[in-house]
């Protein structure tokens, strides 16, 4: 009966291709979806003869199916403009987990926030990632799910340098002031508003003077911090000389020894009950060249920076190209939280599919290597993006008529061989 057997393994096997085949026709709009192919293999061959040569005759014994192979090409990318979408472009898988169990590996970035700001996959597993301390990823700490701080505040921060690029006019007259403000921070993130007033005093020389509003103080007093700053005959600042609160003779403006690259400034009293304000007052830019200078230009200031700033609510985050997730908050600052890790196996084909996107490793994959985009071969992320499938419709459907022809062959095989046998029983009859 191997007439009956044959087809039907043909049947069968066809019926695996027609499925599969759906199967990617159905999920050609699944984000992130990999088509497969199934490819067959022939059974085993039964001798039952040989020719006079002694070669064998041999019968085979019907198909079967040998894989179901998942292409893992890179699918289009399409532009969302949602956060909380992220594309990936190359290799890997984004890892998550279920809050307990072992990773689990998925190519769909369609993520979304719950309320306590975890970022997780769309039927709820926890995106994970590397770990941030006070805006910096620690990538060899163990992996933890990616939370952002929706609704919380980020904390003031005093500030402790400032800077200010400044060019003061050497054609000015003694006696000519030039005030200078910038806005600096205390322990509460209150602001208050610093004047530098610079003072020429004689030739290639001017006074300065800091000081903050006499009303910020509980004493109602302010006490500025004052010196002296020299100028050379090309206008670079050469020298200061620290007046208050502490004396301080000439000394040489620079990075080596016995220089000074920055001027301390203290203000004590707070009439808001801040700790004191302690800040460095920086003379040099990057480069290490002084940022003041005295040329026959007008008297001006081309920059300002501090690093303090004032309390913030959380408003929206970014996920960079390396994966590092950036929180903006409401006070102009930036923080990262954390950087997602991505993970990829040595054989793709040994994963295990588990639906909804997702995979798990198996002893037949190895097991999953993470890092963090761009690394040990893995791909870049897409902010406001997903991956789209990659079912190829045409191919599909050339696919659909071949396994369609292959099954009604097999149909044929069996009416066919079922006819023959009628035939042969109506003849012993």
């Amino acid at each position: 009966m191997a007439s009956f057997y044959i087809p039907l393994s043909g049947l069968d096997a066809d019926s695996t291709a027609l499925n599969t085949i759906a199967n990617d026709l159905s999920n050609m709009n699944t984000t992130a979806f990999k088509a497969q192919t199934t490819n067959f293999s022939d059974l085993f061959y039964q001798q039952i003869g040989s020719t006079g040569a002694g070669d064998p005759i041999q019968v085979g014994a019907g198909v079967k199916v040998a894989s179901n192979e998942t292409s893992f090409t890179q699918g289009s990318l399409n532009t969302t403009g949602n956060a909380t979408d992220v594309a990936l472009n190359g290799n890997g898988f984004f890892v998550v987990n279920n809050g307990g169990g072992s990773n689990e590996f998925s190519r769909a970035g369609g993520f979304s926030l719950t309320q306590a700001g975890n970022l997780v996959t769309s039927n709820g597993l926890s995106v994970m990632g590397y770990p941030a301390m006070n805006g910096v990823v620690n990538t060899n700490a163990p992996l933890t799910a990616i939370n952002i701080p929706v609704g919380q505040v980020q904390q003031p921060q005093a500030t402790t340098t400032l800077n200010m690029t400044t060019n003061l006019d050497s054609a000015s007259a003694t006696g000519t002031a030039f005030p200078a403000m910038i806005t600096v921070y205390d322990s509460l993130g209150v602001p208050h508003i610093a004047t530098v007033t610079y003072t020429q005093t004689a030739t290639n020389t001017w006074s300065y003077s800091v000081a903050l509003p006499a009303s910020d103080f509980t004493a109602g007093v302010s006490t500025p911090v004052t010196g002296t700053m020299s100028f050379n005959a090309n206008g670079n600042l050469t020298t200061v000389t620290q007046t208050t609160p502490v004396a301080v003779a000439a000394t040489p403006v620079g990075n080596g020894a016995g220089d000074i690259a920055g001027i301390p400034l203290t203000f004590n009293g707070l009439a808001d009950g801040a700790s004191n304000l302690n800040m460095s007052w920086n003379l040099l830019g990057a480069s290490g060249t002084p940022t003041i200078s005295q040329v026959d230009t007008a008297s001006a200031v081309s920059e300002t920076t501090q690093n303090g700033y004032a309390p913030g609510q959380y408003q929206s985050f970014t996920v960079g190209s390396d994966g590092t997730v950036t929180a903006s908050y409401s006070n102009g600052q930036q923080q990262n939280v954390g950087q997602l890790a991505l993970a990829n196996v040595a054989n793709v084909q040994g994963l295990q599919l588990l639906g909804d996107g997702d995979y798990a490793t198996t002893l037949a994959s190895g097991t999953a290597s993470i890092a963090t985009s761009g690394a040990a071969g893995l791909g870049t992320l897409t902010d406001g993006a997903l991956e789209e499938s990659n079912v190829n419709i045409s191919a599909e459907f050339s696919d659909l008529i071949i396994a369609q022809r292959a099954f009604e062959a097999n149909s044929k095989a069996v009416t066919t061989f079922d006819t023959i046998t009628q035939e042969t029983i109506n003849m012993i009859h």
